[in-house]
């Protein structure tokens, strides 16, 4: 909650001009975490007499492990970047101070109240929300202060710093003519087949390749994982349904489907009595059971002469139209079924659908198979689930587990945090294979639920630690390396002997390809490397062309720029307002970066 407090405290300025800050890189919790290992003296840092404590450092980076942007083998670089990120806040704060910056208690008290953390249900402040909220995060209300008004300090000088930049119209419309600008140029690729060269790979640059590469060779903590799943689908790939309840199925799922229905309308009142009425009625109804057809039976002895005349049609009818009575026969029934007698009003009805909006039973039944036996095993599936959970926390293995709730017992190679496949992949359950009860405990997991219709368990067998793999093994894909970088200078070289040629006037045997008018937005035909190699070469002569190589993937292109055309400017482009704000924005970075940066010059910083 408190975190979330403090990125709503930063600005823009701090997010994305410093570009320093990490997520979560924070102070609050301070106090907690003393509260809960005692208050510990010791510096890691000092910044011009001010203390950098161990627990600061140790909550941040916490913080960042848990929230899985950084992975666990990269702690101590994280651990080195915390600490380079408080002695940054420090200083802006001690900046902040010394140049007056000052925030009253009623500034404060107004942010405060419009934090959403403290408010209640109708968006007012509420002071007992504020005192629990703080309470549970370890913070008193003058201490919470306090660091708020230290935030916002560093905030409001980072924002004056940014907004104090600026850029000039002149120098905004140089910007977007660049942005806009097209060069037309030829190219030729060069690939190994251009080449007369075989590599050679010694053991000596095997071991040098490997000594200054050591991250591409490091084998992340991994785990041998067994599981077992209960799944809901596969116990009712076993049941078989009935006709019956398939079609008891299909009337639930479209009780409320509009449909078409018929109907045979006899009344009662001045003419005949309701006896006389029922009595007709029934021998309709009898007619219809007895094989007459519904059309013929409406011009026999239905009173709504109108729709007798369409065989009792009264078109489409949605639930509520006709009322509760109707809704109740005509709702219920199956397409070609017909009712019972239906008393509404002063008549008799005798009803019949004959179509049912939406998909048919017969479109339906797979997906109706699928509910309604998901639906009968949903009790023994609910009970076989109680098991694992009851089972797999007593039990020291996993084994045992599988065997008595029959289940299969899957185990897994060695996969990384990242590596889990299939069910291993889904959210939330490589995370169980790392928590520390299974991971240093030996325990089974808690049951994780991947759905609705899954139950999972899992247990470490087996754990390694994050470590380099030796050269031995990882040989062959050095080699490989080193020989693509070889090729790659030998084509790096046969570039530079072609642009040789060509500054000199020499003929060259080359098949140029021709790119016109070509903007910083490349179109898709060419690579994106190639256009921003282009852009990078200097604006040739008039009449003459310039030559330059771009290195791609296991290529390189030979490059004549031949003419570089100026872009437009016009102030209701889009992209000059979007070029005017990124070059504000990097202005402003480079501003604040200078102010950090002599800062540190000036500073007094033991670590």
């Amino acid at each position: 909650m408190l975190q979330s407090i403090r990125n709503g405290s930063r600005s823009w300025g701090a997010k994305i001009i410093i570009g320093l800050m990490v997520a979560a890189m924070a102070l609050f919790g301070v106090e907690s975490l003393f509260s809960a290992f005692g208050r510990d003296p010791n510096q890691v840092a000092s910044v011009n007499g001010e203390p950098i404590l161990r627990q600061q450092v140790e909550l941040e980076v916490q913080r960042a492990l848990r929230s899985g942007q950084v992975p666990p083998e990269q702690e101590r670089t994280l651990r080195n970047e915390v600490l380079d990120q408080l002695i940054t806040q420090e200083l802006l704060g001690q900046y902040a101070e010394e140049g007056g910056f000052y925030l009253s208690d009623e500034q404060l008290d107004q942010i405060i109240v419009t934090l959403p953390e403290f408010q209640d249900s109708q968006g007012r402040f509420n002071a007992d929300i504020f005192r629990n909220q703080l309470g549970r995060a370890g913070y008193t209300p003058l201490s919470f202060r306090e660091e708020l008004r230290g935030d916002l300090k560093r905030r409001y000088l980072q924002q004056g710093i940014a907004q104090s930049d600026f850029v000039l119209p002149n120098e905004r419309e140089r910007l977007v003519s660049l942005q806009n600008q097209q060069r037309s140029f030829r190219y030729v690729m060069l690939d190994e087949s251009d080449i007369d060269f075989t590599p050679s790979v010694s053991d000596q640059q095997i071991q040098t390749y490997y000594d200054d590469n050591p991250e591409r060779f490091e084998r992340p903590e991994q785990v041998q994982i067994e599981y077992v799943v209960i799944d809901r689908q596969e116990m009712a790939e076993d049941v078989e349904v009935d006709e019956a309840a398939l079609r008891r199925a299909y009337r639930t799922q479209n009780a409320n489907s509009d449909r078409r229905v018929s109907h045979i309308m006899v009344t009662f009142g001045d003419e005949r009595t309701r006896e006389e009425a029922q009595a007709r009625a029934e021998q309709a109804l009898a007619a219809i059971q007895g094989g007459e057809s519904f059309e013929d039976a409406a011009l026999e002895y239905s009173d709504d002469t109108a729709s007798a005349e369409q065989g009792g049609d009264l078109g489409v009818i949605a639930p509520g139209f006709m009322g509760e009575a109707f809704d109740e026969a005509a709702f219920s029934l199956d397409e070609g079924e017909t009712s019972e007698l239906v008393e509404m009003g002063d008549a008799f009805h005798v009803l019949q659908v004959t179509e049912v909006e939406g998909p048919s039973f017969e479109e339906q039944r797979d997906t109706l198979m699928q509910t309604a036996a998901l639906d009968e095993v949903g009790d023994a599936f609910n009970r076989r689930v109680q098991r694992l959970i009851d089972e797999s926390f007593a039990a020291d293995d996993l084994q045992s587990v599988a065997e008595d709730l029959d289940l299969p017992l899957y185990q897994t190679d060695w996969i990384a945090r990242d590596g889990g496949t299939g069910v291993l992949s889904e959210p939330g359950v490589m995370d169980e294979a790392f928590t520390d009860d299974v991971l240093d405990g030996g325990y089974n997991s808690e049951v994780i639920e991947l759905d609705d219709d899954r139950r999972l368990v899992l247990r470490a067998a087996d754990h390694r630690e994050a470590t380099l793999l030796p050269l031995d093994e990882v040989r062959d894909e050095i080699e490989g390396y080193v020989a693509s970088a070889q090729r790659q200078q030998a084509l790096e070289e046969e570039a530079e002997r072609l642009i040789a040629a060509l500054n000199a006037d020499e003929p060259v045997d080359v098949s140029w390809q021709q790119a016109s008018d070509i903007a910083r937005q490349a179109p898709a035909t060419l690579p994106a490397a190639l256009v921003d190699g282009v852009f990078r070469l200097p604006r040739p002569a008039d009449g003459e062309s310039r030559y330059g190589q771009v290195s791609l993937p296991a290529r390189v292109a030979v490059v004549a720029l031949d003419e570089v055309s100026a872009g437009s400017v016009d102030d209701n482009d889009q992209t000059s307002d979007f070029v005017a704000r990124i070059s504000e924005q990097l202005r402003a970075q480079a501003a604040v970066q200078g102010l950090i940066n002599q800062l540190r010059s000036d500073a007094d910083i033991e670590r």
